[in-house]
């Protein structure tokens, strides 16, 4: 009690101002006479005029609120349809697949890309067949829309795909329809050639690329590309073509690899 009233002794102004305020508000708030009222409906007038800029200021937070768990939901929903998507493309990748295999004479080995190579100086990738599966080094992989690269490595579970992209890669192809034969080649920067092909045959934009059967890796008429440019140079005992790769050697999932017909049967 002495604390109390010690504190009411220090702070007496402040206490009587709260007090005066206290009575005058019971005063004003039961008195009926008619200058009361008008007194009361200013009053009301000004507590809603500084109280409204409170009641804004509530309002942004609480659109600030709602904004965010809009922003949220949006973010989840897109994630959503994206993840739907990706399911969409790998089942239509694995439906290709499929036809492919039942389509072919020669005996394919599925496989699933599970890394980017490790070495810096070859452009591959990493494949989950290894030996146990019948893969061995300097075997054809490729998709359904044609060659992708040969392995060069093979491990029990796991495998090393040298890619076609690769600036070291060398692959004998064969043009079709005029049946001209030269080595692709790629030079990076999406740019990849075919060189040493005959000057006096004749090429068109167009033309399909495929595997001339010359290397014991590549089976021959695997598809490889297209004729995307033809360089006739004067003076030049060669023609150089340009090409298109038929894959997107950046989002392929799924591959084969050309493995012998005991290997797959095992």
């Amino acid at each position: 009690m002495r604390g109390l009233y010690l504190a009411i002794v220090r702070n007496k102004n402040h206490f009587l101002f709260l007090l005066s305020l206290f009575f005058s508000s019971i005063l004003l708030l039961n008195n009926d006479n008619q200058r009361m009222y008008v007194i009361r409906g200013k009053s009301t007038e000004i507590v809603a005029f500084i109280s409204s800029p409170v009641t804004w200021i509530k309002s942004l937070m609480f659109l600030e609120d709602e904004n965010s768990l809009l922003r949220e939901s949006t973010l989840s929903l897109s994630l959503q349809v994206e993840s739907m998507l990706n399911l969409q493309k790998e089942n239509e990748q694995l439906l290709e697949m499929l036809d492919f295999k039942r389509q072919t004479k020669i005996y394919l080995k599925p496989a699933r890309v599970v890394n980017k190579g490790l070495q810096p100086n070859l452009l591959s990738i990493v494949i989950d067949v290894g030996t146990n599966d019948g893969v061995k080094a300097n075997q054809t992989v490729l998709t359904p829309k044609g060659v992708i690269g040969k392995t060069i490595s093979a491990g029990e579970t796991a495998t090393v795909v040298q890619l076609i992209t690769d600036i070291n890669y060398r692959l004998s192809v064969r043009i079709i329809p005029s049946g001209a034969t030269g080595i692709l080649r790629w030079l990076g920067v999406g740019k990849g050639q075919v060189r040493e092909v005959q000057k006096n045959v004749n090429i068109n934009i167009g033309d399909k690329i495929i595997t001339s059967g010359f290397s014991d890796i590549y089976p021959s008429g695997l598809p490889v590309g297209e004729v995307a440019g033809v360089l006739d140079e004067r003076g030049s005992f060669q023609k150089i073509l340009n090409v298109n790769l038929p894959n997107d050697m950046s989002s392929f999932q799924y591959v084969f690899v050309i493995v012998d017909a005991n290997d797959e049967m095992e």
